[in-house]
């Protein structure tokens, strides 16, 4: 079998709901350090991930490859390629992690990996659906509801239906009962989400609503979603670097302001009359 046009990492994450908890351990390694796969022998990948060389042979076969060796070359030449993800290592000391300019360059790098995969085109299609839908709901569970809060907060001050989930002592079903099929679901799926996401996802699909999925290199993609937006996370150190992902949220809240048009810029005034009313910022 040779590689497909798939990218490596793409098979793996393709794969991660089927894996063991060994091959899982593996697999979070390698969308970490992909690059680790072209560097060192079977039995030595096996040692830093910290899993049997058994658990790397089964693993190659899953997602697709014949051999170690055809998944190394495939590796290589994404490698040649330029991608950023492919040139770091797992073996940088604790005073490179603890860099300024090593966290810097992971941000850029970040920036740089999850821009390149935009298309104007398809985030224009993107704020207009979102802006013209009669309700739009954000879904992000632990680290990723402060993403899901964060784009309420801005694109609230155009749209008067933005509703971040899960709230507190309430259920899903009270919001997906009454979607729709201009209705918008943006769900934040960054890695180890509860089972929530999936029965949000689920049911807006169900209803036909549209989907916008953001996610990062080591999460499932969601198939049926309408839109799937890729985020590179990786950090120089044990956190993930979630600067893409904010900026995601930037660019997404500009482009919709813009695309709330005359509407959106009344509210907008009014918002902005009812804070003078109020007192908000005195």
């Amino acid at each position: 079998m040779r590689p497909s046009s798939e990218s490596f990492v793409r098979r793996v994450r393709s794969k991660l709901d089927e894996l063991s908890s060994t091959e899982r351990q593996l697999a979070d390694f390698l969308l970490e350090f992909p690059g680790e796969l072209a560097s060192y022998a079977g039995n030595e990948l096996a040692q830093l991930a910290g899993v049997s060389p058994s658990t790397v042979s089964r693993f190659i076969r899953r997602i697709g490859y014949e051999n170690y060796d055809e998944a190394r070359r495939h590796v290589r030449e994404e490698q040649e390629a330029g991608s950023p993800l492919f040139h770091s290592s797992s073996t940088g000391t604790a005073r490179q992690l603890r860099s300024v300019t090593t966290h810097f360059q992971q941000s850029q790098q970040n920036l740089a990996a999850t821009f390149e995969r935009l298309s104007d085109a398809v985030m224009a299609e993107i704020a207009r659906a979102i802006a013209g839908a009669p309700h739009v709901l954000i879904f992000g569970s632990r680290s990723s509801q402060a993403f899901a809060l964060y784009l309420r907060w801005q694109i609230i001050q155009v749209l008067p239906r933005v509703t971040t989930l899960p709230g507190a002592g309430e259920t899903l079903a009270e919001y997906t009962a009454g979607l729709g099929e201009r209705d918008c679901v943006i769900v934040f799926g960054t890695r180890r989400q509860t089972g929530q996401m999936e029965r949000l996802l689920q049911a807006a699909t169900r209803a036909g609503a549209r989907v916008l999925y953001i996610s990062d290199q080591a999460s499932p993609d969601y198939a049926d979603a309408t839109w799937s937006l890729q985020a590179q996370c990786r950090g120089p150190g044990p956190l993930d670097n979630h600067v893409a992902v904010m900026a995601l949220c930037d660019l997404l809240s500009t482009l919709v302001i813009d695309a709330s048009g005359a509407a959106g810029r009344k509210r907008l005034a009014a918002v902005e009359q009812e804070h003078e009313e109020l007192g908000d910022f005195d």
